[in-house]
Formats: structure tokens, C-alpha cells, sequence
């Protein structure tokens, strides 16, 4: 017991249904893992909450999720402790680093946003303090953040450089990556991509970047490995429908996205054609957005967010010197057991708890480093009434993937 692994938790809140609460949750009581019940080799010993929102009083209304668990779980394990400043949850309240990793969850909280419609979540901000204690001591820790990076571009950069200039392991993303896929497949390694596609839902500078994810988790393992984005160009609403018709990007990969999709929606009751029409999917889908995008070796990527057709992250692509499509779902439970089983955060935390107990990440940072750009150019493209972006930031973005990707295997 004395050589268990010592973690911080670094958060902005600690509410049911929160990132934290099924990130930090899972170190706390374990989870499911294998057919068994897995508990991680290392506890939680500090936690910092940004935004704390008590409990109700007794007899108030406490119908809400939003109040601050971070009491009850500091009392229920003790062995967590909740301070009040970044730095002495990573120094234990002492002037050394007392600590062996870090989890930076800043996904929710009341943090306004800019003019963009950008949520200013201070992962950057959380970010500068942790590393502040690692000038400060001289030593470092690995650290994950959860989800991207930060919504400014200069910052993210920031973010990584540090990581490197300070030689800690760092390790970022959401659970598409690393969620089921349906069918169980990998991307053969050096495959030749013509063309990728993934279908998803949600908003605009959110579940965007789970869709920007899904794919680039797949087409980095293209022969050459990732080496940069050129340009991205977002089309919304009429716009994004005449693209469609004017083929710039494939309609028979949309079609094949749509196959692997659970949630499908028809538009009238008894239709039983294998895909709505486009009339039929411009009634059901009111706000469509697409990201479509340039890798310099000339591959074309395009994210479709079609909330109201689909409730779920699909991705295809048509291989070289075949006929065959390939395609694919990262798999999420769905709703309404998304919010609250959300299993797919028991991957996502298995492999937070490898970079910890080897102090090398699981997968590379520079994939988040580049779907945290693509976001940024995607809102920028849309703020700039859809113009085509040119992305000079994205184009040195060279990696290569792990040689066995790290899904969820069933």
C-alpha cells in the first residue's frame, strides 16, 4: 500500500452527471473492467474544485445534480482531501511536488462565453498553475486533460511546448478514441485513404470535437502517419445541404456513416427505405454544420453534425484499390443510459491509469493537439460567415499512431 501511486484531481466542478464525477469517480470505487470489478493501483489524494455549488439545505428542493459532490467524497475517502488552491493540491500543502499524476478536468462550470460562442473553460489557466508547481519544485508529474486543449489556439500550442520543454507525460482527449467500435475494427496500419467521413451529432465548439476525434483517430493510421492540416472550411444550415448536392464531400460515405448508425431517425412513421431522403433529413435536421478539411498529403476529412437524424459518432472511408467502404461506430450506451452508466468513461480511465503507472502515454497528445486546432478553425470558418480558413498552425502537426490503437476491444 505504501507504494501506491499518489494522483491530484485539478477540476472546475464535481457535480452528478460531470466529467469529474465519471473520471474521478472511477478512481475512487473502481469499475467494471474484464468481466470484473477493477480497482486502480493508485488513489486520489487532493482535489481542487473551482466552482463549488452546496447542497441544498434540508428540505429544500434537491431535484437538481448540480450541487458539489466533493465533500461527500472526501468524507466517504478520506484519503482525498480538498484544497482550496491548485498548488497545494499538488504539494499537499507543503513546498514540494508530493504527487505522482494529475487529472485537469475542466469540462463543465458556469464559465461565460466569447463572441464566437466559445466556452472559456480555464483547462489553460488550471493548466499554468500546474506547471508553475513543477518550475517551482523541479519536478514534474504526467498529467491528462480531459477533452481538448483550450478554445485558443496560441494557448494549446502553449500547452504542449510545455509539456515538452518540461519532459512530463501528457496525455489528452475524450472517450471516442478509446469507447467500442461496432463493428469491432481497426484501421490497418499504412492504409491508403481516398476519402473519410464521419457523421455525429451535437453543437458547435462541444460534441464537434468528439466527432473530429473519431476520425482523426482512424485516418492517422493512413500511410505516412498525420502530417498536418492545411485549411478547413464549415458550411451551416442552406449551405450545408447545397454542399452536399454540389459533392463536396461523398455522399456514398455519409450513406455508409449512416449504416453503422443505432439512432437513425425517419421522418414518417412506417418508412421503411434504408435512409431518409434529403427532403426528409432537412425536416428532421434543423441546424446541419459541416467541417471540411485538407491534410497536406491531400486526403479530404469532413465532420457532419446532424443532430435530429443521428444521436451517435460514425466515421467511413474508402480505401485505395478496393471497392469496399470501411466503416465503423464509436460506440456510446444510448440515451438515456449516456449520462448516466456513460461507460465508455471506464476505457478513457484504464488508459489514464496506464500513462500513470508507466509514465508514457497510451496515445499521442498531438492527435489532441490537432482536433484542439480543427475546433478552433471550425468556429473561426463559421464566426467569418463560412469562409475557408487557411490553417499554417495545423500544417507542422506531424505524428505517428501507436501500432495497435487503444479502442475498447469486445
Amino acid at each position: 500500500m505504501a507504494d501506491r501511486l499518489k494522483i491530484a484531481a485539478i477540476t472546475t466542478v464535481y457535480h452528478k452527471y460531470s466529467h469529474t464525477q465519471h473520471i474521478v469517480d472511477r478512481f475512487l470505487e473502481g469499475y467494471g473492467w474484464n468481466g470484473k470489478h477493477h480497482r486502480p493501483e493508485m488513489d486520489i489524494v487532493s482535489i481542487y474544485v473551482d466552482q463549488v455549488e452546496p447542497k441544498p439545505s434540508e428540505g429544500a428542493d434537491e431535484s437538481s445534480t448540480r450541487y458539489d459532490l466533493s465533500k461527500d467524497r472526501s468524507e466517504r475517502f478520506p484519503k482525498m482531501k480538498i484544497y482550496s488552491t491548485v498548488a497545494d493540491a499538488l504539494t499537499l500543502g507543503t513546498n514540494d511536488l508530493k504527487i505522482d499524476g494529475v487529472l485537469l478536468v475542466a469540462e463543465h462550470g458556469n464559465y461565460q462565453r466569447n463572441e464566437k460562442g466559445q466556452h472559456q473553460y480555464p483547462r489553460y489557466e488550471l493548466f499554468k498553475q500546474i506547471v508553475s508547481v513543477y518550475r517551482t519544485t523541479g519536478k514534474t508529474a504526467p498529467v491528462f486533460n480531459d477533452k481538448h486543449l483550450s478554445w485558443n489556439w496560441d494557448w494549446c500550442q502553449e500547452m504542449y511546448d510545455l509539456s515538452k520543454e518540461l519532459d512530463f507525460a501528457f496525455m489528452a482527449g475524450s472517450s471516442l478514441p478509446v469507447t467500442w467500435r461496432t463493428p469491432s475494427v481497426e484501421m490497418p496500419l499504412d492504409s491508403e485513404i481516398e476519402e473519410a467521413v464521419g457523421v455525429c451529432y451535437g453543437g458547435v465548439d462541444s460534441y464537434d470535437y468528439h466527432g473530429l476525434e473519431t476520425i482523426q483517430c482512424m485516418v492517422e493510421r493512413r500511410k505516412g502517419g498525420e502530417c498536418g492540416v492545411k485549411w478547413l472550411k464549415a458550411y451551416r444550415g442552406e449551405s450545408f445541404w447545397q454542399a452536399l448536392n454540389d459533392g463536396v464531400w461523398s455522399r456514398e460515405l455519409m450513406y455508409a456513416c449512416l449504416s453503422r448508425s443505432h439512432t437513425l431517425k425517419q421522418a414518417r412513421p412506417g418508412f421503411n427505405n434504408v435512409f431518409p431522403t434529403v427532403d426528409e433529413m432537412k425536416s428532421l435536421c434543423n441546424d446541419p454544420v459541416a467541417f471540411v478539411y485538407e491534410h497536406k498529403d491531400g486526403l479530404q476529412s469532413t465532420m457532419l453534425l446532424m443532430s435530429g437524424l443521428v444521436e451517435d459518432f460514425n466515421f467511413a472511408t474508402k480505401l485505395k484499390n478496393t471497392d469496399a467502404l470501411f466503416s465503423t461506430q464509436m460506440y456510446l450506451p444510448m440515451p438515456p443510459a449516456r449520462s448516466t452508466l456513460a461507460n465508455f468513461f471506464s476505457p478513457l480511465v484504464n488508459n489514464i491509469e496506464k500513462m500513470f503507472l508507466t509514465g508514457k502515454p497510451t496515445y499521442p497528445v498531438e492527435r489532441t493537439l490537432l482536433t484542439s486546432g480543427l475546433v478552433i478553425a471550425g468556429v473561426d470558418s463559421l464566426h467569418q460567415d463560412q469562409t475557408k480558413i487557411d490553417t499554417p498552425y495545423l500544417e507542422n502537426i506531424e505524428y505517428q499512431p501507436t501500432t495497435e490503437s487503444t479502442f475498447w476491444r469486445t
